[in-house]
C-alpha cells in the first residue's frame, strides 16, 4: 500500500512539473497610454495594439501614447523614402 502512494505521488508530481511549465510569449502590444491627472500621477495602460486606439483611448481624458517599454513583437517595418522623380513639364 505504501509503494502505491509513492509511486502515485511520484506520478502525480512528474505529471505537474511538466504540464505547468510556463511559455515564454511575445507582447503583442505596442502601445502605451499615459493617464495625466492633475499632475497627481496616473495610470499606464499597455494593451494598445494600435498607436489609434491608445489615442483614442486618451482622447478627452488626457494623458499622451508612448511605445511599450515591454514589446516583444515583431520590428517595425518603416517604409522607405522614395526618390522624388523629375517633374514633368
Amino acid at each position: 500500500m505504501i509503494r502505491f502512494a509513492v509511486a502515485a505521488f511520484v506520478v502525480i508530481l512528474t505529471a505537474g512539473a511538466s504540464g505547468g511549465e510556463a511559455r515564454a510569449q511575445a507582447d503583442p502590444y505596442r502601445w502605451c497610454a499615459d493617464y495625466a491627472f492633475s499632475g497627481l500621477g496616473g495610470a499606464k495602460n499597455c494593451y494598445f495594439l494600435t498607436i489609434e486606439q491608445c489615442r483614442a483611448a486618451v482622447s478627452g481624458v488626457g494623458g499622451y501614447c508612448t511605445p511599450n517599454p515591454f514589446y516583444t513583437g515583431p520590428a517595425i517595418e518603416r517604409p522607405q523614402p522614395q526618390p522624388a522623380r523629375p517633374r514633368q513639364s
